[in-house]
């Protein structure tokens, strides 16, 4: 079981059907993409009949949400909580080695909120755009501060943002357990970012 679909992860998720009905989507989703995955398969993770989904669920399509939501605000947290150090630089490092890091850890979650975001309704979309925004900010933010200071070379903020933020939500793409300690990559992307904007 990986830790995103650990119980205590998903605690908040009740009751407990409702709970393997989640944690079998992600599993689901990640393993087959959105598309390709049936309520049949997402029921039989969770050791239930596909009619058993629709007491809880009232389609797949809220599961995803359900697990969008869950997964952009938990990494949004992450940035809040990590935005701390003396200089934008030292600030950059800790935003990009904290995101990085949730990435690798949490690859199974994270893959499906970041890779399956076309198949949200418009209305789920806006909610999670909303928050993706927000995720966005907190970079463009540390990289004003850091032009300001002189101590970045930014030409084009919006581009630097998106590429800054792409290091780190690539790896949910790739990344398994074998392929290296979440906490040191996050540190070589944290170098790699910074290496990319200073002056």
């Amino acid at each position: 079981m990986s830790a995103v679909t650990s119980p205590l992860v998903w605690e908040h998720v009740q009751p407990a059907a409702a709970r393997r009905l989640l944690t079998g989507a992600v599993d689901a989703f990640a393993e087959r993409g959105y598309q390709a995955t049936t309520t049949r398969d997402i029921a039989s993770r969770a050791g239930m009949s596909p009619a058993a989904l629709y007491v809880h669920y009232p389609s797949k399509e809220r599961l995803l949400f359900e697990i969008s939501l869950y997964g952009h605000n938990a990494a949004l947290e992450v940035l809040r909580s990590a935005d701390a150090g003396d200089t934008p630089a030292d600030r950059l490092r800790s935003l990009v080695s904290a995101f990085t890091a949730w990435h690798a850890q949490h690859h199974t979650i994270a893959r499906v909120v970041q890779y399956e975001l076309a198949a949200l309704s418009p209305e789920h979309l806006a909610e999670v755009a909303t928050i993706r925004r927000a995720i966005s900010l907190q970079i463009e933010q540390v990289l004003t501060d850091g032009m300001a200071a002189g101590d970045f070379a930014v030409t084009d903020l919006p581009g630097t943002t998106l590429a800054v933020l792409s290091l780190s939500i690539d790896v949910a793409r790739w990344y398994t357990p074998h392929r290296g300690d979440p906490e040191a990559l996050g540190k070589l992307y944290a170098d790699l970012a910074h290496r990319m904007v200073q002056a």
